[in-house]
């Protein structure tokens, strides 16, 4: 991994950083898009011909049903769900503590509010292929039942056939039973249009590969989506009080997703920097996935040297990091000066795969510097949010002339005439003097 010492190597590292986060190529776009219209004209014989293009999967029944999922489910090992139970039950129990409610207060007789209703339905997708994540269903579909959303579909593709009981064993733990053996761009433009067989949802979350990733985007509207996730990230930032030892697994522990993965420590101490360094070569001859975590390691992750603790958490806000862990002395001592991180890991005892798994917070986090303004999925997410409006006549009275004010200044002239058509009735006759201070009084 390289050490990054001066302005002009870490300038130009972040903006390596910037570059692999700006998405897919015009190519992967065009491709993206022809399917996404043919999904949309054609419905299910799209489907079944890219099924069988891209998973080599000849099927007559896209939906699995609760039998099947069931069956496959049998063939996980027991302490696999049983582990799986744990990590559910934590991550109900953290999101339960999201949940919004409705609320009103009455503003001189007037009723204002919000109405908190959740979706009415959801479509989630789940990676398969080279790798398949029981803890991805339960990341996304747990929240939005928290939520109160009726109805929750799930695309997983199964290519040659192939179904992973981890996967059916966390589907068949949640009850889902609207379950599809469809994957890719064409999952994403089944859920987001609907066909003869998959009904249209309101919102789309889960993670995927480019063509999943650039199918939400390009889907975004017809539907809403979670967010557009990119390569995943972590960022460690280390003092010399930290182990070598635990700052080496924790980078590997994300560079092993993908060649992609930016695995980055930033610290005050050379003498760290040149242990990590040597730990994760250690480390990496050690792993199964290793050929997939040196590449990411070596072209998008690196050491970077600050001058103290401060510097590293200002580089640390401006890349934005999906997952930050901080192995200092005093961790908590430096919360309030992090601006923007997806999830916050405090301590030598707290690794990102905490989070992936078992810890409750949800592990679908923002990307590529968006958690500069987005955040990790939540029950907020599986909900809408309606403003409560009931005015009396004397409150409506009391508003009248300064919305015909602001309406006559933005040139909106049936705006204004809302308000006089109502003051025209012979029957208005409020009961209050409804001029405030400051209001021009009409004769």
């Amino acid at each position: 991994m390289k050490i990054l010492k001066s302005k002009k190597d870490v300038g130009g590292f972040l903006k390596l950083l910037r570059e692999r986060a700006s998405g897919g190529s015009p190519e992967i776009e065009h491709k993206v898009r022809a399917i996404l219209e043919d999904v949309r004209i054609n419905g299910n014989k799209a489907l079944l011909k890219y099924t069988k293009a891209f998973d080599s999967l000849t099927t007559k029944s896209l939906r699995m049903t609760p039998a099947e999922i069931k069956k496959h489910s049998k063939k996980a090992e027991k302490n696999v769900v049983d582990a799986l139970k744990i990590s559910a039950k934590r991550i109900r129990a953290f999101h339960e503590r999201q949940k919004e409610r409705s609320w009103s207060f009455s503003d001189k007789g007037n009723l204002l509010g919000q109405v908190i209703r959740p979706l009415e339905r959801v479509g989630a997708y789940v990676p398969g292929g080279k790798a398949s994540y029981p803890s991805t269903v339960l990341m996304n579909v747990i929240p939005a039942q928290v939520a109160g959303v009726k109805e929750i579909a799930l695309c997983v593709p199964t290519p040659k056939g192939g179904i992973n009981p981890y996967v059916m064993a966390a589907i068949d733990l949640l009850s889902i039973k609207e379950v599809y053996r469809v994957g890719g761009a064409q999952a994403i433009g089944a859920m987001a249009y609907g066909t003869e067989t998959i009904k249209k949802v309101d919102k789309i979350v889960g993670p995927g590969n480019i063509y999943v990733a650039t199918a939400k985007k390009m889907v975004f509207g017809a539907v809403d989506i979670d967010m557009i996730a990119g390569p995943s990230e972590i960022l460690i930032i280390a003092d010399d009080t930290a182990n070598p030892k635990f700052v080496a697994a924790d980078l590997l522990s994300q560079a092993e997703h993908d060649e992609l993965v930016s695995s980055i420590l930033i610290t005050n101490s050379r003498k760290l920097a040149d242990k990590v360094t040597k730990e994760l070569d250690s480390q990496l001859s050690e792993l199964s996935r290793k050929e997939i975590a040196k590449k990411s390691v070596d072209n998008y992750g690196a050491i970077i040297i600050t001058k103290d603790i401060q510097d590293a958490i200002a580089i640390s806000n401006s890349i934005a990091p999906e997952h930050l862990e901080i192995m200092t002395e005093k961790p908590v001592d430096l919360l309030p000066m992090i601006k923007n991180a997806g999830a916050i890991f405090l301590g030598v005892w707290t690794p990102e795969a905490l989070g992936d798994y078992a810890a409750g917070p949800n592990h679908t986090l923002p990307t590529g510097g968006t958690a500069r303004f987005s955040s990790p999925l939540g029950v907020y997410d599986f909900i809408k949010r309606s403003s409560l409006l009931n005015f009396t006549k004397n409150g409506f009275l009391d508003l009248a002339e300064t919305v015909k004010t602001i309406a006559m200044a933005e040139g909106l002239e049936a705006h204004g005439k809302t308000i006089t058509v109502r003051e025209a009735l012979p029957s208005f006759k409020p009961t209050i003097p409804p001029l405030s201070k400051g209001r021009i009084r009409r004769n």
